[in-house]
């Protein structure tokens, strides 16, 4: 019984335990469910991460190489940049940063156990804070939403969020996005604006010191801000320098180098390149935090430089605009709108490559050149500078005096007017306008004012910026292509005809030969100069084979300054502007098939000497040379079928005084005959230009189409 006894009570004690276990457990469970479940729901209850908008940022424009021109602080005034570790942050900052902050960044899940149990046993031992144990994404969590208190739950937010972070971004994303959002003091947030605000330089390249000083901010960034707390600054990046040395990240020698170095105690401005641009670029693309331009950072900056300081030796009032272009694509390289963007005085602000004024003479070029296109006059013909008039219009040369007869080449070159509304008179001031404004060069007249001979002086408006596209489509051979700025995935942009091949590379020889001024070298530089009426505006502008520049000189106010001429005021800087670039001046295209290259003595008797339009008025058999065949706009059909040129293309004129000479694309082709008829070999398939011209210089010209 005993034993039974002893058996029963033994296996009524086991049933109780058992039972005391499953309820323990039970209650256990039905805790963890409680406690799972309410911690569940807390993290429920905290949201979606703010990520979109952590990642607003200052709107940026850069230069077609990605570098920085000009940022715009956000609407509250912070300066926020974005930021890629990996190719804009200097390795020894990020190193020193992980080192520093989280030398496990790479391996937790946002949580570091090893660093909290560290801060825990640091704390036990010391009896205050050493190190927080918070990772780089923990911090970042922080900075995601921002909390004034410290606290046991402020800690677990804060890793509960870093957790959710690392599940929706990568390694590399909260980098960049830590990077983005540190606080540095002040109003300046990540590390691009800290290094541009504090060393005036994108934090690609640091300093040891430099590096430990911005590892060192974001840790108390208005205690130790270094324009109003240096000493503290200084003390923290030493005590950093001090923890890496301990780690073995930094040498004792390299860590004393660096803590010698002074830290700034002042701001330095935010970069402001190309204001000009950058500000009619935010104008123009809304809504886009990166804007990129065609602008060339570096050239930008020289030029700018360049017209700051010579319109400070030019007067108090004097500004000075530049603008360079590429030829081949029409890329604005440079643009200079004011010599000084801050400076009231000198209306700093308005841009004047796009304000409109008078151009003086440097439209002449498009004279010269729609007359070589006509045929009626060459770079070698002669023609005559002497006092006359156009109805009651009777222009006279810059110096008042008259050189006689002299070649074409040399009349563009010393720029003689009278001259130039000569052919202007031939061409037709409507014709010149048309054309012009064709190839992008908005001409502006005076009000209720039709297109006239004082336009060819100067007696119109144009900005800087179209001169540069029209000269540009010189030094592209007749073909101007619209001028870009901001570069956009689709460039549709057709080039525009500005006038034939052939012509404008007789332009661009004759221009290349004008002589420089003293600081220029010769036949380097196809260019031309200006002067507005009353000396209001000095102009240069002028081309290589590579690149266009323009420049201008004057009042923005419009105001008159003596002695403000365009060869002395404007054309040393445009020699500058080319030597600055740093590349030596490239050729020009050579001459196109067809150009003719003779001396005056050798040219067709018609071309020798140009006649103005007065002298071409006869009647009876002397009446003006008319092509009856082909006519103008007509398409002629070649049979080609032999496999050779084809059949010889008649050409038919009526009127005119004999010799007649045959110009087929600016090529003499032969004399007509006796019966006003002459056969020649038509050109290959695309559009002709046939002129036949009398022995007065008198011309007729129409286009074909041949196929």
């Amino acid at each position: 019984m005993s034993e039974k006894g002893n058996h029963t009570g033994h296996g009524g004690g086991g049933a109780i335990g058992r039972r005391r276990f499953f309820r323990a457990a039970v209650a256990l469970a039905f805790i963890l469910i409680v406690m799972t479940t309410a911690f569940g729901g807390w993290v429920f209850s905290l949201g979606p991460l703010p990520l979109e908008q952590a990642r607003n940022v200052s709107a940026t424009v850069v230069d077609r190489n990605g570098k920085l021109l000009r940022a715009y602080a956000m609407a509250d005034g912070r300066w926020r940049l974005p930021v890629d570790a990996k190719t804009s942050v200097d390795p020894t900052y990020l190193k020193l940063l992980l080192a520093y902050e989280d030398r496990r960044f790479w391996s937790h899940g946002g949580v570091d156990p090893l660093a909290l149990g560290r801060a825990a046993l640091q704390f036990t031992t010391s009896g205050h804070i050493v190190s927080g144990g918070s990772t780089i994404t923990m911090q970042l969590a922080r900075l995601l939403e921002p909390r004034r208190e410290r606290s046991v739950s402020a800690k677990l937010r804060q890793m509960v969020r870093a957790v959710q972070i690392e599940r929706q971004l990568s390694k590399d994303e909260i980098l960049d996005l830590y990077l983005a959002l540190a606080p540095f003091g002040g109003n300046l947030e990540g590390i691009r604006a800290a290094s541009l605000g504090y060393f005036g330089k994108e934090p690609k390249r640091l300093s040891l010191a430099e590096a430990a000083l911005l590892v060192a901010l974001p840790q108390s960034p208005e205690r130790r801000r270094l324009d109003r707390h240096p000493e503290a600054a200084h003390a923290a990046r030493d005590r950093v320098l001090a923890r890496m040395v301990e780690d073995g990240v930094v040498s004792k020698e390299d860590a004393s180098q660096a803590k010698a170095v002074a830290v700034p105690r002042v701001r330095k401005p935010m970069p402001i390149l190309a204001p000009h641009s950058s500000d009619a670029a935010m104008a123009t693309v809304k809504d886009t935090p990166l804007i990129r331009l065609t602008l060339d950072s570096s050239l930008q900056k020289t030029l700018e430089a360049l017209a700051r300081d010579r319109a400070l030796a030019q007067g108090p009032d004097i500004s000075v605009a530049i603008i360079a272009v590429d030829n081949e694509s029409g890329d604005v390289l440079a643009r200079v709108g004011s010599s000084d963007y801050f400076d009231e005085r000198r209306a700093g602000q308005v841009d004047m490559t796009r304000a409109v004024r008078s151009p003086g003479s440097t439209l002449k070029p498009f004279i010269y050149g729609l007359a070589f296109e006509d045929g009626f006059v060459h770079p070698e013909s002669l023609i005559d500078d002497r006092p006359i008039r156009f109805g009651s219009y009777a222009p006279e040369n810059f110096d008042m005096t008259f050189q006689g007869t002299v070649p074409v080449r040399k009349a563009l070159q010393l720029s003689l007017n009278v001259p130039a509304i000569a052919l202007l008179d031939r061409v037709g001031a409507s014709r010149l306008s048309s054309r012009l404004k064709q190839a992008g060069g908005n001409l502006v007249l005076p009000k209720d004012e039709a297109p006239g001979l004082a336009m060819g002086l100067g007696g119109v408006g144009i900005t800087l910026q179209d001169l540069a596209q029209l000269y540009a489509g010189l030094a592209r051979l007749g073909a101007a292509k619209p001028l870009r700025e901001i570069l956009l995935a689709n460039d549709d942009r057709e080039p525009l005809r500005l006038m034939d091949q052939v012509a404008a590379w007789q332009v661009g020889n004759v221009l290349l030969g004008t002589p420089p001024p003293e600081n220029g070298v010769h036949n380097k530089i196809a260019f031309k100069t200006g002067t507005s009426y009353g000396y209001r505006d000095a102009w240069s502008v002028g081309f290589d084979g590579r690149i266009t520049i323009g420049v201008w000189v004057g009042r923005p106010d419009g105001a008159p300054v003596p002695g403000l001429v365009g060869r002395t005021a404007a054309a040393p800087i445009l020699f500058d502007a080319f030597a600055r670039t740093g590349k030596i001046p490239a050729a020009l295209p050579r001459a196109p098939k067809g150009a003719l290259m003779a001396s005056n003595a050798k040219l067709p008797l018609p071309l020798r000497r140009f006649r103005p339009v007065g002298e071409l008025i006869r009647t009876g058999s002397d009446q003006m040379p008319r092509i009856q065949f082909p006519l103008n706009g007509s398409r002629i059909d070649i049979d080609r079928s032999a496999g050779g040129q084809g059949a010889p293309m008649p050409i038919k004129v009526a009127g005119g005084v004999l010799p007649l000479t045959v110009m087929l694309n600016g090529t003499s082709v032969g004399e007509i005959d006796s019966r006003r008829q002459r056969l020649v070999d038509p050109p290959g398939p695309g559009f002709a230009r046939l002129t036949v011209i009398d022995a007065t210089g008198a011309a007729d010209t129409v286009v074909i189409r041949v196929q």
